[in-house]
């Protein structure tokens, strides 16, 4: 018994010391802010930090975030003096946490500030023992700081002169939080500066769009979480009011939002209910300065981000963020304001509620704003981790050049990324209703941004890689809009754990999985290996023949290919589409078709790459595509990732984006077999058709793919306008049109 409480007691003592240090010694006898805090940690100071690390979760993660996204900022302005206010740094924690990401030795003056003494102390002694002279310690109160190189004989103006500012677990704490947040805007620099904030919150249900927008996913908090966690950090003096962070992202642009959820306190009981989780947030943003809205709306209107799933700012005419105006009665405040009065005698109030994250990104960004929409929340993920057309046979046919404007299909992006390597279009829009679709694309250009060759193929090759996390934080998030980075964040495991790696997860990962049990089951696992090892294609062809073939094609398999869940979940084949294909004929029929003249035509070591990972899992630096071939990444990651300017990232339907768009603007369009999915004669069909003959250009060429050989719908883009011809149509198992061969035909539309 005795050596069961020692064993409780021992895993609940930092919980237990937490509480103690918290929220049981009194606080009596302090009248005023400072020596009240000045009471509170002078017995705890020396154990402050060993005390809080569990507690106090996402400091590393937003100090690593910072230097990414500083090191970006600074890409023009490099010799540009960089200053660095820690808020509420207390014992200097972070800053020597922040080494590890951007030396201290980058910055030109750094000064902490805090109104706590005792907490000082273990800072001035951290700091003298590394030797940082550019560090310095200011006991202020944080809504009224100043820095000494604001003095009067200073020729150095406040306003502006700062390029980095955090608040480590301190908002929360502090009483003026308005004033501080006003003056934090007042001495940010405009352009390059950045704030970090981590902290506590809590919030309500029912937000609206445009505060999703901001906020980011998870953010709300229930009735439970709200009540409980708000009166028990009260007798702490730290406020969790949903007004702190709803002035924070009023007062700033938001640049990247995620919301955590920490279990360190009391985990056997918080564990039963996820209420009493305490919520907590990474924060990052910038001065909401005018030049950044200008530049985000023309990123929208050139985009054709007008129309559907967008922003409020999509629709206004002018430059400006989203403005309310005021007409108000003419204020007598004396002549001389009168005067400068413009020929109106109306005073304008401007209202400007901030835009969303992705107004504010710190890179070029390819993603187009968009609001989170009730269909999304079908897509818990991501239905394809790899596109399942051949790209090679599309750019025989596309004869595209550097003047061509593309419309594509998102799916895993991996043919929108051949296109840019072929002939590096003047732009490309890669439109998918499911925002993880777009999240992956994202990833994929972000990485290819910043990444060298080796991280990005052990990513999008094996699919595997241990320092993704760090990767993501560091090197990566600057580059990607703050939905994509909160779906890697939550998502890490995709690419962190080496026996599910990435391209078993995902709607298509169920496929390849089950693939793989049938194969242990079958005892052919090792044949498999052989099968995507095989020098020549006689070897090849007998293993399959002899090995594979009978597995692949007993009745169990065909039966699941009838079965309409099993298309939809594993396949990402929708019910009309699969109608289509049995129309054809019957699914032993199909299969047989479709791997017989593959497995005899394209060597899957060094050709067919699609079947490949189908089989493995992963790629091979002999078997990939283009993107993940050394040639292909230096082609979209040279000249500074120019080839990756093209890319504009659509989350809606095709209609509303193509409803977007100018008139004759395009001259490539890819619809891979979207058409496939509607109903026969669906009005939805014809409407879309029409926006395609609205928006391609004369001569311009459009193609799809089908489940059938003679799709239905053909017929309507002939009443469109549109020259209609087969580029191919499978003939039985004798030859395969490609090196998926999975589609019955394959079309293209000519506009006259």
């Amino acid at each position: 018994m005795t050596c069961l409480v020692l064993l409780v007691v021992s895993r609940l003592m930092p919980q237990l010391t937490f509480i103690w240090y918290c929220f049981v010694r009194p606080l009596t006898g302090a009248k005023d802010q400072k020596a009240r805090l000045d009471k509170f940690y002078e017995g705890q100071a020396d154990v402050y930090d060993a005390t809080r690390r569990g507690l106090l979760r996402g400091r590393k993660t937003m100090l690593n975030l910072c230097a990414g996204h500083i090191r970006t900022l600074r890409v023009n302005c490099p010799d540009k003096r960089l200053v660095w206010v820690d808020i509420g740094g207390g014992t200097g924690h972070n800053i020597e946490l922040m080494d590890q990401f951007l030396p201290i030795s980058s910055f030109d003056a750094v000064y902490l500030i805090d109104l706590c003494e005792p907490l000082l102390q273990v800072a001035r002694k951290r700091f003298a023992i590394k030797g940082w002279t550019n560090v310095h310690i200011l006991c202020q109160d944080a809504s009224n700081f100043e820095l000494p190189e604001w003095q009067v004989s200073s020729s150095v103006d406040p306003k502006g002169s700062v390029g980095f500012v955090t608040l480590s677990y301190s908002l929360s704490m502090i009483p003026n939080f308005y004033t501080l947040l006003d003056r934090i805007d007042y001495v940010l620099s405009p352009q390059e500066g950045l704030l970090g904030v981590v902290d506590f919150y809590t919030a309500g249900k029912n937000a609206s769009l445009h505060e999703k927008a901001i906020g980011g996913e998870s953010k709300e908090c229930g009735w439970l979480s709200r009540w409980f966690w708000q009166i028990w950090f009260d007798f702490d003096n730290v406020h969790l009011s949903p007004a702190r962070r709803s002035y924070l992202e009023y007062r700033f642009g938001t640049i990247k939002s995620y919301n955590g959820r920490n279990r360190f306190v009391l985990p056997f009981i918080v564990r039963m209910h996820d209420s009493l989780v305490i919520p907590y947030y990474i924060w990052l943003g910038r001065p909401r300065t005018a030049d950044i809205s200008k530049t985000c709306h023309a990123f929208e209107v050139e985009g054709g981000n007008t129309i559907g799933n967008c922003s409020p700012a999509s629709s206004f005419n002018g430059a400006k963020e989203n403005v309310t105006t005021l007409n108000m009665s003419p204020l007598e405040l004396g002549s001389s304001i009168i005067e400068q009065q413009a020929e109106s005698n109306a005073v304008i109030v401007n209202i400007t509620p901030p835009l969303s994250s992705f107004h504010y990104q710190v890179n070029k960004p390819w993603r187009l704003p968009y609001y989170e929409h009730p269909v999304h929340k079908e897509f818990r993920t991501f239905v394809y981790s790899f596109t399942w057309e051949d790209p090679h046979v599309d750019v025989e046919h596309l004869e595209l050049t550097q003047d061509d404007s593309m419309f594509v299909i998102t799916s895993a992006g991996d043919n929108a990324l051949h296109y840019a390597i072929a002939a590096n279009p003047r732009r490309i829009h890669c439109v998918d209703m499911n925002p993880c679709q777009g999240h992956l694309l994202e990833l994929k250009l972000a990485a290819i941004q910043s990444l060298d060759y080796s991280d990005f193929f052990a990513l999008f090759g094996e699919g595997y890689h241990p320092n993704f996390r760090s990767l993501l934080d560091s090197k990566i998030a600057p580059h990607l809009s703050s939905s994509a980075y909160q779906f890697w964040r939550i998502n890490l495991d995709a690419f962190i754990t080496p026996s599910k790696p990435f391209y078993l997860r995902g709607y298509s990962g169920w496929a390849l999985r089950l693939a793989r049990l049938i194969f242990r089951m079958a005892g052919v696992e090792k044949d498999v290996e052989r099968l995507c090892d095989s020098e020549t294609l006689d070897e090849q062809v007998q293993i399959w023949q002899q090995k594979l073939r009978p597995v692949i094609l007993n009745p169990i398999i065909v039966a699941l290919m009838r079965n309409p869940v099993f298309c939809w979940n594993a396949l990402g084949v929708p019910m009309n589409q699969r109608k289509m294909l049995l129309n054809e004929g019957h699914a032993y029929a199909y299969v047989r078709d479709t791997l017989d003249p593959l497995l005899s035509t394209y060597l899957l070591k060094t050709e067919n790459y699609f079947y490949l990972l189908c089989l493995l899992g992963h790629y091979t630096h002999a078997s990939c595509p283009a993107y993940l071939t050394p040639s292909g990444f230096d082609s979209l990651k040279s000249n500074e990732g120019n080839a990756l300017n093209s890319f504009r990232l659509h989350t809606d339907s095709i209609h509303n984006v193509l409803r977007g768009l100018n008139s004759w603007s395009l001259t490539r369009v890819l619809i891979m077999d979207h058409l496939d999915w509607f109903k026969v004669n669906s009005e939805s069909v014809d409407q879309e058709i029409a926006q395609l003959a609205r928006v391609v250009a004369s001569g311009g060429l459009v193609f799809w793919r089908s489940a059938a050989k003679q799709p239905w719908y053909n017929k309507v883009f002939e009443r469109a306008g549109f020259h209609v011809e087969a580029v191919a149509i499978r003939k039985g198992s004798a030859v395969a049109l490609d090196k998926v061969n999975m589609y019955a035909s394959f079309w293209k539309a000519i506009k006259s």
